[in-house]
């Protein structure tokens, strides 16, 4: 595959972002955009391996045949990899943009050096497909007469639907926010996934004959209620792909203090008023001005940082109970294992070009808010942690913040559709049906991606949204070609 001594001659160079204060500016993709040549000796890399763990079990969740488009990256055949890349993958546009790539943590030639750009191999195929018009809406050539109804439109929902719509059932997605895409819209950042990325394959999708209902909360009361039971009843499947949408809480003292948000307050109110005014409906939480502080160091934290940044924030600090990952794999962490690494991600980079550090502060927690005593937020008290997350006497330390925001993950889907359906929930509060089946405890209703899984990345939703739509296929039609 590609060239053979590849790997021996070249070294791993990840395309790179815009420079911070290019991108600090706006809230445009932080990418610097695509350069054949060098892809083409990027995907050179790409190791004749034998036995390609980027799609084992530690690697790709749907497959990807990497080495095959990486080989057709290496020898130009452009319209051939993207061939290859849609054979596993309804939206390449998304995970080579969002995945955090297991496959390159378990990419054969990470055993012994850096593993090969497939993220950007990815991104770049799929860009390549849109800019010369490859990508097109392909409608099925039949229907079958059978209806499915989606609730919720992120990444499972999307998948599932344009698999089934692809074998001719008649899809319908219904969605509670104004506009289609789930977390994919309003959970990740515009200078992460451009929302017109979102909205040109929910076009193509449309054009393919789903049908996208906004403003429809499934299960919900008030003007955009939508009876659960009666979706039920006139179709013949029901797909839940609601996602895991509790946030995990700090119940601490002064916890009802004003100014302490969870992260997706930020994110959504952010997202939202960029695309209905530019941010001139002031309908968003801004930090302009404000010290931040972010608790929780994973993906949502660091998008708060790029968030507060970009609104020109006062300081940022952001706060993670683990200890700094090392440098290297960990014995306990070994390839093809996802690898726990320190890294310096977007955010991180802004922030130190910003204020001259790095925002991280590892091995803490926080002990109290800090108030005024009439209810407004001034700061918060912490306590160091040790390697067994206990507390550390004599480690207090108090932090002035006018905004603070929870991002320290999700609990599970909200359940007011599994109560008015009396679905089952497993011990995580999540729905019950198990991987591979997808069938809840009620007839016809299936479950997929992070309401059934717990929270999880993009690529897995995707996963689950296709294995379900499968699932569905072969119930309603008694065969199923769906891979």
């Amino acid at each position: 595959m590609s060239k053979l001594t590849g790997f021996k001659e070249f070294e791993r160079e990840a395309e790179g972002y815009r420079t911070p204060a290019d991108r600090l500016i706006d809230f445009k993709e932080i990418f610097a955009g695509h350069e054949e040549t060098h892809l083409q000796v990027q995907s050179a890399r790409c190791m004749d391996c034998g036995v390609p763990f980027c799609q084992s079990d530690q690697g790709c969740p749907i497959v990807n045949l990497i080495p095959e488009w990486n080989d057709q990256v290496y020898q130009a055949h452009w319209q051939d990899a993207l061939d290859r890349l849609q054979r596993t993958n309804n939206f390449p546009e998304f995970t080579g943009r969002v995945c955090p790539a297991p496959c390159e943590g378990a990419c054969v030639l990470g055993v012994t050096e850096d593993p090969v750009t497939i993220k950007n191999m990815e991104c770049a195929i799929i860009d390549r497909g849109f800019d010369e018009g490859w990508v097109v809406a392909n409608p099925p050539g039949a229907r079958t007469g059978k209806s499915v109804a989606v609730v919720g439109s992120g990444p499972a929902g999307l998948a599932a639907a344009a698999q089934l719509n692809s074998v001719g059932h008649d899809v319908t997605v219904y969605e509670r926010a104004d506009r289609v895409g789930g977390l994919l819209m309003y959970g990740i950042p515009n200078m992460k996934l451009d929302k017109s990325v979102v909205t040109r394959r929910v076009e193509l999708l449309r054009a393919e004959g789903v049908r996208f209902i906004v403003n429809a909360d499934v299960g919900g009361r008030g003007d955009t209620g939508v009876d659960v039971a009666e979706l039920l009843e006139k179709n013949d499947a029901l797909l839940l792909t609601t996602g895991a949408t509790i946030p995990r809480d700090m119940s601490i003292r002064g916890r009802d203090a004003s100014g302490i948000h969870f992260a997706m307050e930020l994110l959504q109110s952010n997202t939202k008023s960029l695309l209905d005014s530019n941010h001139a409906d002031g309908q968003f939480i801004s930090c302009r001005d404000k010290d931040v502080i972010v608790i929780g160091g994973g993906d949502t934290g660091t998008d708060c940082i790029g968030t507060a940044l970009r609104h020109g924030c006062k300081s940022i600090v952001n706060f993670e109970i683990l200890p700094k990952p090392p440098a290297q794999r960990a014995a306990d962490n070994p390839w093809p294992r996802f690898p726990i690494l320190f890294t310096v991600d977007y955010g991180h980079a802004e922030a130190s070009h910003t204020f001259g550090e790095d925002p991280r502060v590892y091995s803490i927690t926080g002990k109290e808010f800090v108030t005024d005593g009439a209810g407004k937020l001034l700061g918060i008290t912490t306590l160091g942690v040790d390697t067994n997350l206990q507390t550390i006497a004599g480690t207090e330390k108090t932090w002035q913040a006018d905004l603070i925001f929870l991002a320290m993950g999700f609990l599970g889907p909200e359940h007011y559709i599994s109560d008015s359906l009396g679905l089952v929930l497993d011990q995580r509060s999540t729905y019950q049906a198990a991987y591979g089946q997808y069938k809840t405890s009620i007839p016809k209703v299936y479950a997929a991606g992070d309401c059934r899984r717990g929270q999880s990345l993009v690529v897995w939703a995707i996963n689950e949204g296709r294995e379900a739509a499968r699932e569905i296929d072969l119930e309603l039609m008694g065969s199923t070609q769906l891979p």
